[in-house]
């Protein structure tokens, strides 16, 4: 995630990227446990009070994440990743889904060295600015572990 560049409205992408959190963390997307669930997976993070329960359904013939759900409570960058990761996965197949997880846990380790693979993770991207604090990287991983042991679990 580049500081120096200007998104479309002449915005600094630093601020862009902060809109764009805020926004999923205020609206996010996703919320709300539903059934029937295949799994389900409940995430603390002790560090910051993130606490996340995911639920996901898998169709057992294809393969395909059909839907994913999730209610939890934490800083906005655990409710950004959520809502961010809810929009991404939906209607892909495991393989598709677990390429996202590891692209994500990659860029979530780079210590703001990776902008993120956008072709990958779509919006997500604008978490890559989080990989620079520690506290922060469990914040947004959060999510995304919860979906990885569902999915374990499914």
């Amino acid at each position: 995630m580049s500081d120096h560049g200007t998104g479309s409205e002449g915005m600094p992408l630093r601020d862009l990227y902060q809109e764009v959190i805020m926004d999923h963390a205020r609206k996010p997307h996703g919320f709300g446990l539903t059934d029937p669930s295949s799994a389900e997976s409940h995430q603390v993070n002790p560090t910051c009070g993130d606490d996340l329960t995911l639920r996901v359904l898998t169709d057992a013939s294809s393969g395909l994440v059909e839907s994913v759900s999730w209610e939890g409570h934490g800083c906005a960058i655990s409710q950004a990743s959520a809502s961010l990761l809810f929009d991404l996965i939906r209607d892909l197949d495991r393989d598709a889904v677990n390429a996202r997880i590891d692209a994500f846990r990659t860029m979530m380790q780079s210590k703001g060295t990776l902008d993120g693979d956008e072709e990958l993770l779509g919006d997500a991207v604008v978490l890559a600015g989080a990989s620079r604090y520690v506290a922060r990287v469990k914040c947004a991983m959060l999510p995304w572990v919860a979906l990885e042991d569902a999915l374990t679990r499914a």
